[in-house]
């Protein structure tokens, strides 16, 4: 039997000319792509705010992983890529905000930049997908 594929695309400018997507389920499996703070209009969202960025770029996973039917709920590690490891706890903060009570495997490292200088931060997620069962094998 194939594993469906399905994936979800959040309209930045970037997904075409790269060719990515913003999310892609197999099976029970969700990869969300690292995720800038991309506006509707494709400019830098939170210009200069680690914390609006970082919002941003979880509000857009968020919706990534509903267009394959997940949550935050099923995520089980995040990735936070800061250009500036100083300001972690603005980006941290945002970060509990949303995952305070799912408490997935996170990361938070320091890189030299992105494609656009104006992102401060760009982040990753991956899912498990549970079944209705809610069995997990234990």
């Amino acid at each position: 039997m194939a594993v469906q594929r399905k994936s979800a695309r959040s309209g930045s400018p970037f997904e075409e000319r790269i060719g990515f997507s913003r999310a892609v389920r197999v099976g029970d499996h969700v990869a969300v792509s690292a995720t800038a703070a991309i506006g509707d209009d494709g400019s830098a969202v939170g210009v200069d705010d680690m914390y609006a960025q970082t919002v941003r770029c979880l509000d857009i996973i968020e919706r990534a992983l509903q267009q394959v039917d997940a949550t935050l709920d099923d995520v089980i590690r995040t990735r936070v890529m800061l250009t500036d490891m100083s300001r972690w706890e603005e980006a941290g903060r945002a970060h509990g905000e949303r995952f305070g009570a799912i408490l997935p495997a996170s990361t938070f490292v320091e890189v030299t930049g992105f494609i656009d200088p104006a992102w401060l931060v760009e982040i990753e997620a991956d899912a498990v997908v549970r079944t209705a069962g809610g069995g997990d094998g234990s």
